[in-house]
């Protein structure tokens, strides 16, 4: 059996190029909640956006919430007003495409964006709801009892943690 490494540093390196070439001076990130917020904090300021970049959580929306209860991660703060905004949603791993569902449903709670994209680090495919990246930095293959998520030190580094289910 082989293990998968992934340069999770090398990856943002190749995410920042990405988010440069489909974003504009005016679009908004937004992170889910948590790998996502990290990401979208760290472009916000490697992009010198003059906007915060928010945050949005994707627990009262999901499918699963009966079986999984409300996350600790911390709850949607969009610190602009989402009503005609270009926005970019950040993930740090794209799969079954339901959290998306779930922040999108959130997100518009908060008002109707003129645009909508999302990028994320990584895309495993497996997809069970038609959605896809406009941007991703890598695409790899993990089994379906296999989890990737995206870590990040105290001193802001990037890893990813691969875990048997």
């Amino acid at each position: 059996m082989s293990t998968l490494v992934l340069d999770a540093e090398a990856l943002y390196l190749e995410l920042l190029r990405g988010v440069r070439s489909i974003g504009r001076a005016d679009m908004r990130l937004v992170g889910i909640i948590s790998g996502g917020a990290w990401l979208a904090q760290r472009l916000q300021r490697d992009l010198q956006l003059p906007s915060l970049a928010g945050k949005i959580s994707s627990a009262m929306h999901r499918d699963d919430f009966a079986q999984r209860g409300l996350s600790s991660g911390g709850q949607t703060v969009l610190p602009f007003d989402v009503n005609g905004a270009d926005i970019l949603i950040l993930d740090d791993v794209l799969y079954t495409g339901r959290t998306l569902r779930a922040v999108l449903n959130e997100l518009f709670d908060y008002g109707r964006p003129a645009r909508v994209r999302l990028a994320v680090l990584v895309d495993r495919g497996g997809r069970e709801l038609p959605v896809q990246a406009d941007f991703a930095a890598a695409r790899v293959t993990l089994g379906a009892g296999q989890s990737l998520a995206l870590a990040r030190s105290e001193a802001g580094v990037f890893s990813f943690d691969v875990r048997e289910r």
